[in-house]
């Protein structure tokens, strides 16, 4: 943590003011390790505030993956045709995850060779309060973070585009992060990928976080966009502010 430090000289007294500055998104409040047996249909959150979702029939649980490593796996589905596939959904319904003005960090070990498909999200393009998703578009990850009044109109957003494209088959562990007005990629622990500054605003919103797809949708009006591969673990962290 950064401090920074003035030193007032009164009465002869020397007294120490320190004032301490974020340090960014660095609390973890889930933690899904995504672990568990096959057929188990509740994903255990490891995390301080036990937020626990409830698993879809259509995931694949209990998946060992090589070198110890365990996780889901969801079998490749056309993201956008009929009919509707809810089992493919993991849900978290827990407004302890809405990003509010904190610094706000999500965190995602995962493979695909898939071209498609919104891989975590809480809310949705005009829900009003905001909301923030991943998907993975031409196979190259894309982060949102956007926020919205509670009447629905647009606050301010920030999204940022993989440099390259990640549906290569290989594991990736990639992080994005929002502050109040930029959004920061890092993949593999490499350089951190950084967008324009403008400013986001608050982002609460009172559905559930999805993984794998959109909670509400048709396939006609408003596609699903269903998520195909694997992923091993997910990581929320926020700022203490």
């Amino acid at each position: 943590m950064r401090r920074l430090v003035l030193l007032v000289a009164l009465v002869g007294v020397v007294t120490a003011v320190v004032a301490c500055e974020p340090t960014g998104a660095d609390v973890t409040i889930a933690l899904w390790q995504m672990n568990e047996a096959p057929g188990t249909r509740t994903m255990v959150d490891s995390g301080p505030k036990h937020m626990n979702g409830s698993i879809g029939s259509a995931v694949q649980t209990g998946v060992a993956f090589g070198g110890g490593a365990t996780g889901y796996r969801w079998s490749t589905t056309d993201p956008d045709a009929p009919p509707v596939k809810p089992e493919r959904l993991i849900r978290v319904s827990d407004s302890r995850l809405n990003p509010g003005s904190r610094d706000y960090a999500v965190t995602v070990r995962f493979r695909t060779t898939r071209s498609f498909g919104n891989m975590i999200q809480k809310g949705q393009a005009l829900t009003p309060g905001g909301y923030f998703k991943w998907e993975i578009p031409n196979g190259r990850l894309f982060c949102l973070f956007r926020s919205r009044d509670s009447q629905g109109r647009l606050v301010g957003e920030r999204g940022i585009t993989a440099p390259r494209a990640l549906n290569d088959g290989a594991w990736h562990t990639v992080r994005c992060e929002k502050t109040h007005d930029r959004v920061t990629m890092t993949i593999d622990g490499g350089t951190p990928v950084r967008s324009s500054a403008s400013e986001i605003g608050p982002i609460a919103n009172s559905m559930p976080l999805s993984i794998a797809g959109k909670v509400q949708c048709d396939q006609i009006q408003d596609t699903c966009d269903y998520f195909s591969g694997d992923i091993d673990w997910i990581r929320i962290e926020a700022s203490t502010a």
